[in-house]
């Protein structure tokens, strides 16, 4: 074998040179005395603005013989309104760009500046009107009123937040939350065009076009306690409550903070299923709500929407004081139940108002609750605690906990709730990423167990119609082990839905190889396959209107109802009996010869596993 020796010389790959920026670029035009300052009115502080930083200033440009070209300055023609630019967002012309940088806050500086460095610049990105000098040495006087860190809401930087107090927590405002503001709207002078700063703090509900849309977008940037001042242009004003009319107004300050929010949300998306904070909890939503498989503490009252606002239930009337105790991922309560009390915190309280589908509809109805009702809930969320992990276990301790999920998920899959049934599955797997088996016995049942609980995901993906994952999910137990007969049938049977009808009759007949004594469950579903064929090539012949001819063999049409219901009924019946397996399957594992007696064990899914809340 051929040994490399290390060699003491070490091989550097040259480093590739960073593509300079457009500015950069734009700096290497500089030539000397192409841009000279003289300071007018000092300013005060030691920062100067920074890259990123929004830049507030007046600007007047004159010629040398003091004629005013252009200003921002009411008194020389201006609107009176400072420009407001984002270095490294906005496009400036260069001897702004590199004058700005050089001066204070509230400091009043006159540049005298070379063609090449205003409007004359090759490939200048800022427009200048046609009668504007370009070729001239000219005077810009700028005073900067301000700089900051901004947060830029939109491109376009038509909304612009500067945060003057930050807030608490990662909460923000969305749809359709209820928001509670102190507010102040403000021109570019300071001078107040409204004030809603006392009494009550002004109310909207958020996504409501309530208010300007430039605001609420800033405002949802915003966590509880927040202050800040929203720089909104007129393309995202609009009319509203505190302002009766835009008329000459181009762009409004509005200095906001927010006093409070309340947490709705429209679960589902469609307004049907919402969600409503009445008390906060504790901790930071969403990092302390709790995750799938946690133990939940809840106290709840079940009411109807109707006049009398009708209790049907109440934990703390009906169920001796104590609260709802229930596992997440277990379907154990309404479907609308478990996905908003998700969302809380504990401590907090809620309402819920559920439509049927995701109440009664599909789960123990209460007999005082009508067929398709809407129902509500009032929830508090007590505590709650995560599911342990197998940290400190031993094997057979891990091994036992494993059986205990996957009973849940078998029970789950039976009620047709393939989801959960999955998490479930899933949850294990990926726990069993941390296993380390200790010897070959603790190996082989780990590698069994692997298996199993994959083809129950398969088994899952196959019920969801998902077919290519089944397929792929029996691919990693057939990758370690070629010969394991219920992965061949499972991936059959997926081969099958997804119509690879040569592909599944391959896997049905190695089964039969492999296994005798899966002989009837093979060619029960090689008939299967073979129906499925033939119901395909007839709906072919019918949308071509009978240009394929009726092949030999083909199972006649007088026959083929009945004989195809008996084999549907055959089929499911295995699938039903040998989908979910609780025990390990003796599978055949280095030869063929070595067969296990039967195809699938025969065992049933462990009594006394939880029932739904008999109320709930």
């Amino acid at each position: 074998m051929a040994v490399v020796e290390d060699s003491d010389e070490q091989q550097y790959e040259p480093q590739k040179n960073k593509s300079p920026s457009e500015y950069e670029k734009r700096r290497k035009k500089i030539v000397p005395g192409g841009l000279m300052k003289a300071v007018i009115r000092p300013g005060t502080g030691e920062k100067s603005p920074a890259d990123g930083d929004q830049v507030i200033y007046h600007c007047t440009i004159r010629t040398l013989d003091g004629v005013v070209v252009e200003s921002t300055r009411a008194e020389l023609g201006g609107n009176g309104m400072p420009k407001r630019d984002l270095f490294g967002k906005t496009k400036m012309i260069l001897g702004l760009m590199e004058g700005l940088p050089t001066m204070l806050r509230g400091e009043v500086a006159m540049f005298k500046v070379k063609p090449e460095m205003h409007y004359r610049e090759e490939d200048c990105p800022v427009f200048a009107e046609e009668a504007f000098p370009k070729d001239d040495v000219l005077h810009f006087e700028i005073e900067l009123i301000d700089f900051s860190k901004v947060k830029v809401i939109t491109e376009d930087l038509g909304v612009v937040k500067k945060v003057k107090e930050e807030g608490q927590g990662w909460e923000q405002p969305r749809e359709p939350y209820e928001i509670k503001i102190w507010i102040s709207g403000m021109f570019w002078d300071g001078k107040v065009l409204f004030s809603h700063t006392t009494g009550e703090p002004f109310f909207f509900t958020f996504g409501k076009s309530e208010i300007p849309k430039g605001l609420e977008m800033g405002i949802g940037t915003m966590s509880k306690g927040e202050k800040a001042i929203i720089y909104v242009t007129r393309k995202y004003l609009a009319e509203f409550s505190l302002i009766p009319s835009l008329e000459g107004i181009s762009e409004i300050q509005f200095e906001v903070e927010l006093v409070h929010f309340v947490q709705v949300r429209d679960v589902l998306g469609d307004g049907r299923l919402i969600k409503r904070r009445l008390r906060d909890g504790r901790g930071e939503f969403p990092m302390d709500c709790p995750l799938q498989d946690s133990l939940l503490h809840a106290h709840y009252k079940g009411m109807l929407i109707n006049e009398e606002r009708t209790i049907f239930y109440d934990t703390r009337a009906h169920n001796n004081g104590k609260p709802l105790e229930f596992r997440s991922g277990e379907g154990t309560v309404p479907q609308g139940f478990e996905m908003c009390i998700r969302l809380m915190l504990p401590g907090e309280i809620a309402l819920v108002t559920c439509p049927p589908e995701y109440a009664y509809d599909k789960f123990p109805r209460p007999s005082e609750v009508p067929l398709n009702a809407y129902v509500q809930w009032e929830i508090e969320l007590l505590d709650y605690e995560k599911q342990k992990d197998w940290t400190g276990f031993n094997f057979r301790e891990i091994m036992e906990d494993v059986e205990k999920i996957k009973a849940t998920g078998n029970r789950l899959f039976k009620e047709g709730k393939y989801e959960l049934a999955k998490a479930k599955y899933e949850h294990v797997l990926r726990e069993f990423n941390h296993v380390n088996p200790q010897d070959d016995d603790e190996g082989k049942e780990f590698a069994d167990v692997r298996n199993l609980i994959n083809l129950n995901v398969a088994a899952c993906w196959l019920k969801m119609d998902e077919y290519r994952k089944s397929i792929e999910t029996c691919n990693k137990v057939l990758g370690t082990n070629p010969v394991h007969v219920k992965a061949l049938y499972r991936r059959g049977m997926a081969l099958l839905a997804a119509g690879d009808f040569d592909e599944a009759r391959a896997d049905f007949k190695q089964m039969m190889l492999i296994d005798k004594s899966s002989e009837a469950s093979a060619k029960a579903a090689l008939l299967k396959v073979k129906q499925e064929e033939q119901e395909t090539e007839r709906r072919a012949r019918q949308q071509f209107k009978g240009l394929f001819d009726k092949k030999p063999g083909e199972i006649s049409e007088s026959g083929a109802n009945n004989e195809a219901a008996a084999v549907d009924e055959y089929v499911t019946a295995q699938e039903e009996e040998q989908l979910l397996d609780t025990a390990v399957p003796p599978t055949p594992r280095l030869h063929p010869s070595w067969i296990a007696p039967r195809f699938v064990d025969d065992v049933g899914l462990e009594q006394g596993n939880p029932a739904p809340s008999p109320a709930i």
